[in-house]
């Protein structure tokens, strides 16, 4: 029989309980850890403080390396995480970074963590939280706060803007997170700090947790057992609205002639790809993924025909959608970068909207409380088989040809390039691809199943690839990370290749140096988009300095010097860091993105709507 205790704020089981965060295909591996020893057992008086408490708590729930940069009122804390064994703090460059490694490290565990110290760490690293709310990831980011004898004393404080208010960190994390817990008072900190980690794993969201630095180090008689593992209940679909949302789906697609089947990437908090996979199997539609949802479907399932992305789709993808008389879109995000400018050919009265908790049928019924998982697999059961959209794309479907052939040294161009990364593919890598033209080359890129990949593209945050690859490798050791970055986006955060470094890790990076920031070219061009060139090679030589396992390869000009150092990467370095500067010309770019652009510019350049 458990035994239920509730402190007001959470429910706790006796019994050891495991929540899948995820789920098989999900992008996500984590699951909430029971603790190692019975939750009733005593705590050592060492162990049984605040600082020693979060880290158990952290550790409970899969997050085993946190990243960090030390400030004066996050050092006791520090010393805390680090006395946990289990719990490996990784010091990082800067605050920005730290965050966007917390951000890779959750894609692929589930949840990630950071530890700055107050305001001036908190502030900095805003920007890697906000990118983490807009991509749903569960990440707990951790302050050290100011001294409790300051609180409401009208003192000012180092870190501050001046004033005598310590709540400015505080009303800025509001906006970019789904729970703040200021904790200050040891009677209430093991509840805020429970509250904070449970909401951040039901919510997919960050939240913010900022400890008074003279706490971390007091034993409380709050902390003195193991804590009990968090069980969160699970969500449930309002049954009626699931049968009438699936009766409404079941008639609308069933009498459509070429119904098709969208991917968006909602699927991942919706922890509904295997769902979304089953559906396509039942009904016989054929499988796209719009542009953020690639890498959560597996793209070599028989009916997978690409990315969905309007004009800039994989071949012959958009004229299967478009053309339908009926689609299913499940977890989508359409802003102007998704749409291209806002110019998708489709037609809301043609389509089935599938968010995480909520269906809408055309200009229809709104269907609430219904989770995408249930519904799907529901509706699978319902639909009638059919092909013929698929048979459509398999009649007009051309192979996609390969690039030119390169003359003897002939400069290297990017779909070249591109072409050797695909060969370098499989189920033992990883695709990070930077904010630029790597997100148009990359989702050319066919996926083997379990090749891992991640973007940001909702956020689109140049220079957070760098950062996230850290954090993404760090949690999947056993995979080797292929990061695509370009030159203006790798000089915003290139400083923590050297914490991979020092993390022992085997990434191979291909920095894309075409002198600019490209992506903005194609958008706007002007002088502001030219960068001064790096000798990239030699800052990461310089990085290195002798410590670590590193590998650089000499600026790559063309195909042979590319194949000779894609071939020394995967053999002998294989363990090592490896960097491959690749040099291209500044107006090599992919035809997507040149498309692209003009429709982002067209949409951008809008006039104002006359008064």
């Amino acid at each position: 029989m458990d035994t239920n205790i509730n402190d007001g704020s959470l429910q706790y089981s006796h019994k050891p309980v495991s929540n899948n965060l995820a789920g098989p295909g999900n992008g996500v591996v984590s699951t909430i850890q029971t603790a190692s020893v019975s939750p009733m057992s005593v705590v050592n008086p060492s162990q049984s403080t605040l600082g020693s408490h979060l880290a158990r708590r952290l550790v409970q729930v899969g997050v085993t390396d946190v990243f960090s940069v030390p400030g004066d009122f996050n050092l006791t804390l520090l010393d805390h995480l680090i006395a946990e064994p289990r719990l490996n703090v990784i010091g990082c460059c800067n605050e920005l970074n730290a965050g966007y490694a917390a951000d890779g490290y959750a894609r692929s565990r589930g949840v990630g963590a950071c530890v700055v110290t107050f305001t001036v760490g908190g502030l900095s690293v805003l920007n890697a939280i906000a990118g983490a709310y807009s991509e749903n990831l569960p990440l707990i980011c951790i302050v050290g706060g100011p001294n409790t004898n300051d609180y409401g004393t009208n003192r000012i404080l180092h870190h501050t803007i001046g004033l005598p208010d310590f709540t400015q960190e505080f009303r800025c994390f509001q906006t970019v997170t789904c729970f703040q817990a200021v904790v200050n008072h040891l009677e209430d900190a093991h509840e805020l700090i429970d509250t904070a980690i449970s909401t951040a794993l039901k919510e997919s969201k960050p939240v913010y947790i900022s400890i008074s630095c003279n706490l971390p180090a007091i034993p409380h008689p709050t902390f003195c057992r193991e804590p009990v593992p968090f069980s969160l209940s699970p969500r449930l679909s309002n049954q009626m609205g699931l049968e009438a949302a699936v009766e409404a789906a079941a008639e609308f697609f069933n009498k459509a002639v070429k119904p098709v089947l969208v991917g968006g990437p909602k699927l991942r908090v919706a922890k509904a790809s295997d769902a979304f996979v089953e559906l396509s199997d039942a009904c016989g539609y054929p499988l796209a993924v719009m542009p953020s949802g690639k890498g959560l479907v597996p793209e070599d399932h028989p009916h997978f025909i690409g990315t969905y992305w309007g004009a800039v789709s994989t071949a012959f993808c958009a004229e299967i959608v478009e053309s339908a008389d009926a689609y299913l879109f499940a977890g989508p995000i359409f802003n102007d970068y998704s749409s291209v400018g806002y110019s998708l050919l489709l037609k809301q009265e043609k389509s089935i909207i599938v968010q995480p908790d909520r269906v809408v049928i055309g200009n229809g019924p709104s269907f609430g409380c219904v989770l995408m998982k249930d519904f799907l697999k529901a509706l699978s059961k319902r639909l009638q088989h059919n092909t013929k959209a698929y048979d459509n794309y398999h009649r007009i479907y051309v192979p996609v040809g390969q690039p030119l052939k390169c003359e003897a040294k002939e400069a290297l161009r990017v779909n070249v390039l591109f072409k050797h990364i695909q060969n370098m593919l499989s189920s033992e890598t990883a695709v990070i691809a930077e904010t630029g033209d790597s997100w148009f080359n990359c989702q050319k890129l066919k996926l083997p199943r379990g090749c891992g990949y991640e973007f940001q593209m909702q956020y689109g945050s140049i220079g957070w690839s760098v950062g996230a690859t850290l954090g993404y490798a760090q949690a999947v050791p056993n995979k080797r990370v292929i990061a695509c970055i370009g030159d203006g986006s790798f000089q915003m955060t290139a400083q923590d290749v050297s914490t991979m470094l020092r993390c022992g890790q085997k990434t191979i990076i291909f920095l894309i140096n075409n002198g600019g920031y490209t992506i903005e070219v194609e958008i706007h061009d002007g002088p502001y988009n030219v960068i001064k060139n790096w000798n990239y090679t030699g800052l990461i030589d310089a990085i290195h300095n002798g410590e670590g396992n590193c590998w650089t390869a000499k600026q790559v000009r063309c195909e042979e010097e590319l194949i000779e150092a894609i071939e020394e990467a995967l053999g002998v370095k294989k363990d090592c860091l490896c960097f491959i500067e690749v040099t291209v010309h500044k107006d090599d770019t992919s035809i997507e993105l040149l498309e692209w652009g003009s429709r982002v510019s067209s949409a951008n350049s809008r006039p104002p709507n006359p008064q």
